[in-house]
C-alpha cells in the first residue's frame, strides 16, 4: 500500500489546525514494488503528530465502515476527508488507485464513498463487498516514544472496543467459544516493548535475532518468566451467576488456550490455585523454539497472543479509573494513558529477562538496558514480525532515544533488515515488504539526509493553519548543518550559549578579550569569523 494524498477536510481532533491541508505524498505513477519511508519535518507543534493522527483516523474510518468486526468504533466520526491510495489485494499484479472520502451533504448526514480508478473514471465500490475489504490496509501500526502522544488515540479507541467485547463474550457461555477477530489498528510503545522482543526472538530465525541484538552486544535471550494471576486482590473477582470455574477473571475459550499453549511450551511451572496464579519459567534451547513453533506460525502470531494477555492489566486498575478515561477520551479527543498497574498487581507480566552477551561474561538483565536499545530492537523487531504487504506504519520519533551514530544508521537498519520476505533496498521488486506504507516524524537532520528530497515533507504553522512544502535543497546524501538550516531554521547549528558569546565578541574591540574567548570555543565558520575580526582590530592597532 502506497498513500498518494490526504485532504483533511475538517478535523475538530486537532482542533482545527489542519483544516483544509491538502497534500500530495506521491505522484499515481510512483513505482509501487519499492520501500521507501516518507519523513515528516518540522518544529514543535507544527502539526506532524496530528498530520499522523489524522491519518490513522482516516484508516481506521475505512475499516470501520468495510469491516465493522473488525474495527469495532472510531475516533473521530466527524472527520471529513479525501484519501488516495495504492493497493495491490492478494493474487493480484499490479496496484489498484483508490480514493476514500467522507464529506457534508446538504441532507446533513455525510457521504462515505470508496472508488477505484479505472481508465480515468471513479467507479463506486460496494462497502459492504468482500472485494472492496480485500483494498483495505492488512494493519495500521502506529508506534509513539512517549507517554502522552497524540498519535495513541485511535489506537487506544480501537483497542477499548475490542476489549469490551471480549470481556462480554467471556461473560456468556453461549458466546465464549466464539471467535473474536482481532483489530486492524495495532499501537506499538514502550509497554509493549517486551512482547515485541520475546516473540521475535523466540520464533525470529538466527539473522532477525542477530540483527534485533547486535548493536546491544547481545547474542541470545538466556531465560524469562511469565507469570498470569487472575484472582489476586486488584483484579475483579468473577460474576455471582457461574459462568466458569474460574474464581476472579473470567477468559474467554481463546485466552484460556493461550495460558494453556504457555503451559506446554514452559521449561518447568507453578500453579496456585488460590489466587488461579500461573508461572511459567523458559530456558532458550532449540527445543524451547521447537515447542512455541508447534502453537503459534509467526512471531506476529505469538506478540498477538501475548498482548492479549497483556491487556488484562487494564482489569487491575480501578473501574472508576478505567470509566474516567474512556470518557474523557472520547469527549476531549485526547491521548491521556491509563496508569500502569504496580507489578504485583498485573493479570500479566514478564519477569527475570535475562541475556547471554555475545562476548562472553555474565549474563545481561533486561533492566540493565538502555532506553535507545529497547527502542531499535523493538523498531526493528516490529518491521521483522510484520513482513506482509499492504501494512501502513505510521512512526513518531522512531529514533528519539537513539544516540547520534544509531540515528546516522536510523533508516539504512530498517532498509537492512533480513525479514522473511526480505525487507530489500530501493529498486527491488522482489519482496513484499517493499509493498508497504511507512510515515515518520522526526526533530533530527539525521533521517533526511537519508532521503531525497521528495520524500521530505517540512511542516510549519502559520498563525492557526498548517503549511506543508518539500525542501529546496537535495537533502539526499547533504551535510546535516545543512539540512537543520533548510528543515529547521537553525542558523548557524551550534547552541545558544556559544553563539551569544561569540555575537559579544564580535562587538568588542578588545583584542585580549577575543583571544581568549576564542581558546574557549570549538570549531566552526562563527569562530572563523570572530578570526577575521580580530585580525582587523590587530591589523588596525599596527596602523
Amino acid at each position: 500500500m502506497k498513500l498518494l494524498r490526504v485532504h483533511v477536510i475538517s478535523a475538530k481532533t486537532c482542533g482545527g489546525l489542519l483544516d483544509g491541508l491538502d497534500v500530495w505524498l506521491r505522484s499515481p505513477s510512483t513505482e509501487y514494488s519499492t520501500f521507501d519511508p516518507l519523513c515528516l519535518v518540522g518544529p514543535n507543534g507544527s502539526g506532524k503528530s496530528q498530520f499522523l493522527q489524522v491519518i490513522a483516523e482516516i484508516l481506521q474510518c475505512l475499516c470501520h465502515v468495510c469491516s465493522n468486526k473488525e474495527e469495532r468504533i472510531e475516533a473521530n466520526p466527524e472527520l471529513l476527508f479525501e484519501l488516495e491510495y495504492l493497493v495491490c489485494p492478494e493474487g493480484k499484479q499490479e496496484p489498484a488507485h483508490i480514493r476514500v472520502s467522507r464529506q457534508a451533504t446538504s441532507r446533513g448526514r455525510p457521504r462515505f464513498l470508496v472508488q477505484q480508478n479505472g481508465e480515468g473514471q471513479w467507479v463506486n465500490c460496494d462497502i459492504a463487498s468482500p472485494t472492496t475489504r480485500e483494498l483495505l490496509p492488512r494493519k495500521v501500526v502506529g508506534y509513539t516514544s512517549g507517554g502522552n502522544e497524540t498519535l495513541s488515540l485511535p489506537f487506544l479507541i480501537s483497542r477499548s472496543g475490542y476489549a469490551e467485547e471480549v470481556g462480554q463474550q467471556a461473560l456468556r457461555p453461549e458466546t465464549r467459544g466464539t471467535a473474536i477477530p482481532d483489530t486492524r489498528l495495532m499501537l506499538i510503545d514502550y509497554g509493549t516493548h517486551l512482547e515485541v522482543l520475546v516473540a521475535n526472538l523466540l520464533l525470529g530465525n538466527d539473522v532477525q535475532r542477530r540483527a534485533l541484538l547486535e548493536d546491544a552486544q547481545l547474542k541470545d535471550l538466556r531465560s524469562y518468566r511469565c507469570t498470569v494471576q487472575l484472582a489476586h486482590s486488584a483484579a475483579p473477582k468473577a460474576p455471582k451467576v457461574a459462568i466458569s470455574a474460574r474464581k476472579g477473571i473470567q477468559l474467554t475459550d481463546e485466552l484460556e488456550q493461550h495460558i494453556d499453549n504457555l503451559r506446554r511450551c514452559a521449561t518447568c511451572y507453578d500453579y496456585d490455585p488460590n489466587t488461579e496464579t500461573y508461572t511459567f519459567d523458559y530456558w532458550m534451547n532449540g527445543e524451547t523454539r521447537l515447542a512455541f513453533g508447534s502453537f503459534w506460525g509467526s512471531a506476529l502470531e505469538l506478540y498477538t497472543s501475548l498482548h492479549k494477555l497483556a491487556m488484562l492489566n487494564d482489569l487491575a486498575i480501578p473501574k472508576k479509573t478505567r470509566d474516567r478515561f474512556r470518557k474523557d477520551t472520547e469527549a476531549q479527543r485526547f491521548a491521556s494513558r491509563l496508569p500502569e498497574p504496580q507489578d504485583e498487581d498485573k493479570v500479566f507480566r514478564f519477569e527475570r529477562v535475562q541475556f547471554v552477551p555475545s562476548r562472553g561474561g555474565e549474563v545481561v538483565d533486561y533492566v540493565s538496558l538502555s532506553d535507545g536499545e529497547h527502542q531499535l530492537s523493538q523498531l526493528l523487531g516490529t518491521f521483522s514480525m510484520l513482513s506482509f504487504r499492504n501494512v501502513v506504519f505510521l512512526l513518531d520519533e522512531p529514533e528519539s532515544h537513539f544516540n547520534p551514530e544509531w540515528r546516522v544508521r536510523c533508516i539504512s537498519r530498517i532498509l537492512d533488515l533480513p525479514t522473511k520476505d526480505g525487507l530489500r533496498r530501493t529498486g527491488s521488486s522482489s519482496s513484499k515488504a517493499a509493498e508497504q506504507e511507512c510515515l515518520l516524524t522526526t526533530h533530527s537532520p539525521f533521517v533526511p539526509s537519508d532521503m531525497a528530497r521528495e520524500k521530505v515533507f517540512i511542516f510549519s504553522k502559520d498563525g492557526r493553519k498548517v503549511t506543508v512544502r518539500h525542501p529546496d535543497i537535495e537533502t539526499y546524501g547533504t551535510t546535516f548543518d545543512t539540512i537543520l538550516d533548510e528543515c529547521f531554521g537553525v542558523r548557524p547549528p551550534i547552541s545558544n550559549v556559544p553563539l551569544d558569546e561569540i555575537k559579544a565578541l564580535m562587538n568588542s574591540d578588545n583584542p585580549e578579550e577575543i583571544k581568549a574567548g576564542m581558546d574557549r570555543l570549538g570549531h566552526s565558520v562563527e569562530k572563523v569569523y570572530l578570526a577575521d575580526h580580530l585580525r582587523q582590530l590587530t591589523n588596525k592597532g599596527e596602523a
